[in-house]
């Protein structure tokens, strides 16, 4: 119940912080937090209403959107290096990155895994605080859905110090850091196996097939 519950969390958020396609490129401000998770937000719902159909009769699709779309926006290395926490500095460089990409592959596959859960929400975003100084902000939203509570969503973006744009890194849903629930999936594997073995389950995570929610719930 809980993993379900967390997935549906994520299902939302991915949703949210998906990113801008080629020829909305234009509307996509990442110099600013705020005005880049709230486009992001209203164009990637536009895009998955695009391809409904398309996701309908391969669920694929949605690992190739979450691929094209949302990696640009998202610094997957840098949460890579989160959720490895102290056993960076205990891989070598190769292992390393290894781990960054298959972690890459492995968020991709999470997002779109997650996204089989997705249906139309609304989503009411908190009003903008002051960043100029901050080189980590926290965007906040709630989402409302007629079938359940709503859910306070937080995403965490940074800005990049050379380009001065921001990324996202994490999501917390009702207090669930995503970030902080892999470290703690994978803490007690590195400690007593290893990266390499975590690559190795990130891999075999890679490789299954994107399963719709409606299929999951006719198994």
């Amino acid at each position: 119940m809980k993993k379900a519950f967390f997935t549906y969390f994520v299902a939302i958020a991915v949703s949210l912080v998906g990113a801008v396609s080629t020829g909305h490129a234009n509307q996509l401000d990442e110099k600013d937090p705020y005005a880049m998770v709230q486009g992001v937000a209203s164009v990637t719902f536009d895009r998955i209403k695009r391809e409904k159909s398309n996701i309908a009769a391969n669920p694929e699709v949605l690992r190739d959107i979450m691929k094209e779309e949302l990696l640009p926006y998202v610094d997957y290395k840098f949460s890579a290096f989160k959720v490895l926490g102290k056993y960076v500095t205990k891989a070598e460089k190769e292992q390393l990155q290894e781990f960054v990409e298959v972690f890459r592959e492995y968020l991709v596959t999470t997002y779109a895994v997650a996204m089989g859960y997705y249906d139309d929400q609304v989503v009411i975003f908190e009003p903008a605080s002051d960043y100029e100084n901050d080189s980590n902000v926290t965007v906040r939203a709630i989402v409302k859905d007629d079938d359940r509570p709503d859910i306070k969503i937080a995403f965490k973006v940074r800005k990049d110090r050379k380009t001065n744009e921001w990324k996202a890194w994490d999501m917390v849903a009702e207090g669930i850091s995503m970030l902080s629930s892999k470290q703690s999936e994978f803490e007690s594997i590195l400690r007593q196996q290893g990266i390499d073995k975590v690559i190795e389950l990130m891999r075999e995570k890679i490789q299954q097939p994107i399963v719709m929610d409606k299929d999951k719930k006719n198994n």
